[in-house]
């Protein structure tokens, strides 16, 4: 069992979002309240390009994707933008190469892409995949559609047991749940169904400030960033903090649970193991009280 943490809170102030379009974080310097200049973070430098070269000439990866409140990663490729922008005729065209592509991939498994049982499966694939992708096309501020309303409460709100799906980046193969056994009882004999539960699991917790959320748009923040190519550890945060930056809470805890097939049916073959990501924001942060009436609550503590 892994468990990853992020404490941090990013706040940006308004010249540093994303436009709704999907345009790149502004390089406008930010000012501290006092007037001096905020440094950039290390990370946030490196995501002021996607690649670039380093002080010694060699090439530098870019970082893992940061999210805005817009819904797309700061270094987002021009492919995510495109998409999001797209005409019909212009989906069309997109997915009839991504049909090629998965002929091409066929081919070269070494099956006849023209007999009957896979005369069809480029254009499901093909269907498939843009699909479990969708959340490239979605805008977090149109998903919470102004459904903020103001409540004066301090107490826990926690929507649990969210069933999601995402992708692995790695292997485009995807996060499940546990297959857990049942067991029937008849007359003569007793028999054990596996009943699989093909999703993640993720709890979701904040305390308010002075604004409450719509509960229906937190499984729906969660489904944005799970409809993409991702790790889990990043899935986390994002989440926890798509809902730090649209609701300014005291906290934010986010926790998620799965199996991933990667693991399961290719490499080390560890069909039981389950991974546990977490993310804690503000008053959630630390040993804290808060911490552990929400893990005691989601059955984890």
């Amino acid at each position: 069992m892994t468990e990853s943490r992020d404490a941090s809170k990013r706040t940006y102030d308004n010249g540093d979002i994303s436009s709704p379009n999907g345009d790149h974080l502004s390089r406008k310097r930010r000012m501290n309240s006092n007037g001096s200049q905020i440094k950039p973070s290390s990370h946030e430098e490196l995501s002021a390009d996607r690649v670039g070269a380093s002080g010694n000439g060699t090439l530098t990866r870019s970082p893992s994707p940061i999210i805005d409140l817009n819904g797309i990663s700061r270094t987002t490729a021009a492919g995510t933008r495109e998409r999001r922008d797209e005409n019909q005729e212009q989906a069309n065209v997109r997915l009839e190469k991504m049909q090629a592509a998965v002929r091409t991939l066929l081919e070269c498994v070494g099956e006849d892409v023209n007999r009957e049982g896979l005369e069809k499966t480029p254009l499901r694939y093909a269907k498939a995949l843009l699909s479990l992708t969708e959340g490239y096309q979605a805008n977090i501020e149109d998903t919470i559609n102004n459904a903020l309303f103001h409540e004066g409460r301090d107490g826990m709100v926690i929507v649990k047991d969210i069933e999601i799906f995402s992708l692995c980046e790695h292997h485009l193969m995807p996060f499940t749940g546990k297959a857990s056994p049942s067991s029937s009882h008849t007359r003569h004999h007793r028999t054990w169904t596996m009943l699989a539960d093909f999703s993640l699991k993720m709890h979701i917790g904040y305390i308010p400030s002075d604004t409450v959320i719509g509960l229906s748009k937190l499984p729906r923040i969660a489904e944005i960033f799970s409809r993409r190519l991702q790790i889990q550890e990043r899935l986390t945060k994002q989440v926890a903090h798509a809902i730090m930056d649209a609701l300014t809470p005291q906290g934010v805890a986010v926790i998620m649970e799965s199996s991933h097939l990667c693991m399961v049916v290719r490499g080390v073959g560890k069909t039981s193991a389950i991974t546990l990501t977490s993310c804690f924001l503000g008053s959630f942060d630390g040993e804290s009280d808060m911490q552990s009436q929400f893990l005691k609550l989601v059955g984890k503590h």
